[in-house]
């Protein structure tokens, strides 16, 4: 009999060590380590754990997007880039209790209520909980069937006899291998029931959605190798203190990554969002200084963000710097260059950003947003109404262009904006400026000009 050898794997990452560490080096993490065994052969290796197919001419394949199954949510089906493909498997990833099971369940009743048998299989509630979950969201057809199951040989039997049109896993965490010691949601179980479950995915052309927990730092929980193994992974963000819910695309092997989809929470389960930038500008003050309107696009869609700022004197020492929505080390960097460029001495001032709604926005083309907002908390002068600004800002005070300029212009246009000011590119200057009055600036001593 071959020797079993132990190895010690962080919980949270996956992080593998010969020996026990407090601390563990990849997510630095406390007391995440645990002892698993290591097999010289691996679990689910031999014939069931191979395709069984044969090389074949790429032309020869056939393969078509209409073959795209539609979830009936027209904001999934965005986010996963038109609808589920055959054999793929999606991994989703949230805090708890901010919807995922109710979405999915959702999901499953839209392709239900057409016809087709799909299969709902979870290890933390029981059948009488998921019947009332489905009684509120709407969930009530005869074709949504649903299995309380963690042995992971149980769960792929029944998939093999029902032969749903698509499968929920909820939670990953919770599937156990009786071929691995460990317990339930350590490292090498969440490998194996996942290499196993996608596997079959694949042979039998099954969509396949995985529910994964996350960490505190909010990661999916498990091996990292996990969000490589499936081909879309999404992540459902949210603050509890709003109703509002946005699902991400942070991998798509058949779509655009970063597409998100916009939810409202309500009594009975999660509404489609058709008009984002109109909820996120809802509240916005009229005539207030330090607010900002910027065009954000987010993989395919362009939305409307109001970015607030306030700078007023610091009572202590050291000048507080918070941002939420946008990197606090991008909105020290402008201050920065506010400071030694623009003229705008805020050295001695408490700086506060935020981005309404409790969306985050990552990509450069809010920097000329932020920038005007600080100015205008400064300068207690309120940006002219109507006015959208947009562009990335050098370390030399230049406003320098980003992608995807037009279908930022036409958002703003159809939500009402007269006034644009943007980046002074060539392909700015050849446009023409119907509807809405364009501003092109080059730099910060020009924004200053035109902004109020």
């Amino acid at each position: 009999m071959k020797k079993i050898r132990c190895a010690f794997f962080c919980q949270n990452c996956g992080h593998s060590s010969p020996k026990w560490l407090g601390k563990c080096p990849s997510c630095n993490g406390w007391n995440t380590f645990v002892e698993e065994e290591i097999r010289d052969t691996q679990p689910g290796t031999g014939r069931d754990a191979a395709y069984d197919s044969t090389p074949q001419p790429l032309d020869a394949i056939e393969a078509e997007d209409s073959e795209r199954l539609s979830t009936g949510i027209a904001e999934m089906d965005r986010v996963l880039g038109g609808g589920l493909v055959a054999g793929s498997a999606v991994l989703v990833g949230g805090d708890p209790g901010i919807g995922k099971s109710t979405l999915l369940l959702q999901v499953l009743e839209k392709i239900a209520a057409r016809g087709s048998r799909v299969l709902y299989v979870t290890g933390e509630e029981s059948a009488r909980q998921i019947r009332l979950r489905g009684k509120r969201v709407g969930a009530v057809s005869a074709n949504l069937l649903v299995l309380v199951e963690i042995g992971l040989d149980n769960i792929l039997r029944h998939i093999q006899e029902v032969h749903p049109a698509a499968v929920v896993v909820d939670s990953i965490q919770t599937v156990y291998s009786p071929v691995l010691s460990s317990a339930p949601g350590s490292v090498g179980q969440v490998r194996e029931a996942s290499e196993r479950l996608i596997l079959l995915s694949k042979k039998t052309g099954i969509p396949l959605f995985l529910i994964g927990h996350v960490t505190k730092d909010g990661s999916i929980a498990g091996p990292r190798v996990l969000e490589h193994m499936v081909d879309t992974v999404l992540y459902f963000e949210g603050d509890s203190n709003y109703a509002y819910r946005i699902i991400r695309s942070i991998k798509n092997r058949f779509g655009p990554t970063n597409e998100i989809g916009v939810f409202e929470m309500r009594d009975n389960g999660l509404a489609e969002v058709d008009n984002p930038s109109e909820v996120f500008l809802a509240e916005r003050p009229v005539g207030a200084a330090g607010s900002a309107v910027v065009p954000s696009v987010e993989g395919t869609r362009p939305i409307l963000v109001e970015i607030q700022a306030l700078v007023s004197p610091t009572s202590f020492g050291m000048p507080r710097r918070t941002a939420i929505g946008v990197d606090q080390n991008r909105v020290s960097l402008l201050v920065a260059v506010l400071d030694k460029i623009g003229g705008i001495h805020l050295g001695n001032s408490d700086i506060f950003v935020n981005v309404t709604g409790g969306l985050r926005v990552v990509e450069p083309a809010v920097d000329l947003g932020i920038v005007s907002a600080l100015a205008s908390s400064f300068l207690d002068r309120p940006v002219e109404a109507g006015t959208v600004v947009f562009g990335e800002v050098g370390l030399t005070g230049e406003i320098r262009g980003i992608a995807q300029a037009d279908v930022r212009i036409r958002e703003a246009a159809r939500m009402g904006f007269k006034r644009c000011i943007l980046p002074k590119t060539r392909e700015t200057r050849k446009r023409p400026r119907g509807d809405l009055e364009i501003h092109p600036v080059g730099h910060l001593r020009e924004l200053f000009e035109h902004l109020f």
